[in-house]
């Protein structure tokens, strides 16, 4: 997956592909999720749940992973390339955030 174009107004513009794997990512995750509040429902067991909690976690910082990777590659680099430092601070705060 690779960021096509960061631009001013502060969006990516992304392929058709791109975006495609990003929001089959996305509603796996919401399946996931769904799933936990049928179980829920269901008066699952708690360790059964959590199970389940801890693997939409994992999916969904595995997708933060792949979307910070587009944006390094993408907007990152580019605003890079064109002598914008406020680029890396920019970044390094994003960076601080998902940190947390």
């Amino acid at each position: 997956m690779e960021d096509k174009k960061c631009c001013g107004s502060r969006k990516t513009v992304r392929t058709e592909e791109d975006k495609k794997a990003l929001i089959t990512r996305l509603k796996k995750i919401e399946g996931q999720i769904r799933g936990m509040e049928r179980m829920v429902e269901e008066d699952a067991y708690c360790p059964d749940i959590l199970m389940q909690s801890s693997a939409a976690t994992n999916a969904l910082k595995s997708f933060s992973k792949v979307l910070l990777g587009c944006h390094i590659k993408g907007c990152v680099y580019d605003d890079i390339r064109k002598g914008d430092e406020a680029a890396v601070d920019e970044f390094l705060q994003v960076l601080m955030k998902l940190m947390n």
